[in-house]
């Protein structure tokens, strides 16, 4: 007879176990456990979902065997309340492990076991809104279109699509974990890192795969925490085989959307699956992100991707071409070419306007006609103007170094050339306040806030600074 209470066991079990596991997966799936009772030789541990359930079956089930077995004798028995919702699932009584049997035989019959379906209000909340939780119900959410076979090789993006072919073909198994590509807007990041899904999903089947952008990320991660269900978050994000995260740069400023991908990241690495990370400027240049996470980003390979050169535009057009059936004469295609040069996104933006205006109008596609239209789509097509280059125009316009806006000097020309770059930024760019914040000298939401406060006081109470704001942005609107 064992005169060791459950607490004691259990407490005993984990402090082994926590010195034979990661930190973080010891905080991740055994801090949340709790133990019930003991009855002779049967410990009864209560575990918060089913997928927790089943996670612990695969992963750890040897050290729960032994330490359980050296607590407890080589008859140790365990059985699991696995709580739904706020129930208890049991089917009328809780299934028992034995040790030393098989295992994973011994359960293949029981109740936890059974798939769960869209019927099923208490499986684990899927963020996307899939039915079930099971890997096969997983969207991938990829775009087919965005294929290793649509995608155009060239010099611009060589390193990144042969790295990215090596992923696809072995992910999780190569020195490109995570995969960091990053360019600016327009040049083939997404595309790309989806053709790697979709490529793993052919050649294997039963991998989960996931593309989702940062913003959708965090939006879900905040539902998950109004709605009390972070954990089921956390633990759909970390049975991901092969994740994908677009525009990863948009985490900066959020720290606890930072924070929680931080464990997800870790989880992941550390399981040899594969992270694929996207953004429009390398780790290093990420300014607002927090030191560990850019650390793990530099642990794999960050592979940028370039304007395309001119041979490369004409391959992408020829291409395009080539998919829609059109015929278009030579000179049209060099003309399109040459005069739409940094961004995939406008050169095949440019040839759908020119379709758009042959076909409407019934009119032949001609070079005349090629001329007109890419005259007035260059003419009216605005500068995306950045956080970057608005800190920029601004510090040029004072004669001041970059370098002394990212400072802390509180000198009263600094913080106002500060303040000016800050309001800007909120008024001309898409960028959410906290990002501003975080680009422009590691500031919060609040301070931008008020940086935009005071420079509209002074606009209308100071004529010299109003003559100001309105040279600076014409500058940024030229």
């Amino acid at each position: 007879m064992n005169n060791k209470n459950y607490h004691e066991i259990w407490s005993n079990c984990l402090r082994i176990i926590k010195d034979n596991v990661p930190s973080i997966s010891y905080r991740t799936w055994f801090e949340p456990i709790v133990p019930l009772k003991i009855e002779e030789n049967v410990l009864t541990i209560q575990v918060p979902s089913p997928f927790f359930y089943e996670y612990l079956e695969e992963q750890y089930i040897d050290i729960l065997r032994k330490t359980l077995r050296k607590e407890l004798g080589e008859n140790a028995k365990l059985e699991y309340s696995v709580v739904m919702e706020n129930s208890v699932y049991s089917n009328n009584k809780p299934f028992t492990v034995k040790f030393p049997t098989n295992y994973k035989s011994e359960l293949k019959n029981k109740p936890v076991s059974v798939p769960f379906n869209s019927d099923d209000e208490n499986s684990i909340k899927n963020p996307f809104i899939i039915p079930g939780i099971k890997k096969l119900h997983v969207d991938p959410r990829l775009n087919p279109d965005n294929s290793f076979a649509n995608f155009v090789e060239g010099e611009c993006n060589r390193l990144a699509r042969s790295a990215g072919d090596a992923v696809g073909d072995n992910p999780g198994g190569t020195a490109f974990n995570p995969l960091f590509l990053y360019g600016d807007s327009g040049l083939g990041k997404t595309h790309l890192s989806q053709a790697i899904g979709i490529k793993v999903k052919e050649k294997f089947p039963e991998k989960t795969v996931l593309y989702v952008n940062a913003n959708k990320f965090q939006t879900q991660f905040v539902e998950s925490v109004r709605n009390n269900n972070k954990n089921d978050f956390l633990h759909f994000y970390q049975m991901i085989d092969v994740l994908i995260i677009d525009d990863v740069h948009e985490f900066a400023g959020k720290e606890k959307t930072q924070d929680i991908f931080f464990h997800i990241f870790n989880h992941l690495h550390q399981s040899g699956k594969q992270l694929i990370l996207t953004s429009d400027k390398a780790p290093v240049e990420i300014q607002g992100m927090e030191q560990r996470l850019l650390s793990r980003f530099k642990w794999g390979l960050s592979a940028d991707l370039q304007a395309p050169d001119f041979e490369t535009r004409i391959a992408i057009l020829r291409q395009k071409i080539y998919h829609d059936g059109i015929d278009m004469p030579e000179d049209v295609i060099e003309y399109i070419a040459s005069h739409i040069t940094t961004n995939i996104r406008e050169l095949e933006g440019a040839l759908i306007s020119l379709l758009a205006q042959s076909t409407l109008n019934k009119k032949e596609i001609t070079l005349e006609l090629a001329k007109q239209m890419i005259d007035r789509l260059v003419k009216n097509s605005k500068k995306e103007i950045s956080v970057d280059y608005i800190q920029k125009v601004v510090c040029d316009y004072f004669n001041l170094s970059p370098d002394l806006l990212q400072s802390k000097t509180r000198k009263r020309e600094i913080v106002q050339a500060r303040q000016i770059a800050m309001y800007f930024s909120k008024a001309l760019t898409k960028s959410s306040l906290a990002s501003i914040g975080a680009l422009i000298g590691g500031k919060d939401h609040a301070t931008v806030l008020h940086a935009c406060k005071t420079v509209n006081n002074l606009i209308d109470t100071d004529k010299r600074f109003k003559g100001q704001i309105e040279s600076i942005e014409k500058k940024l609107k030229v």
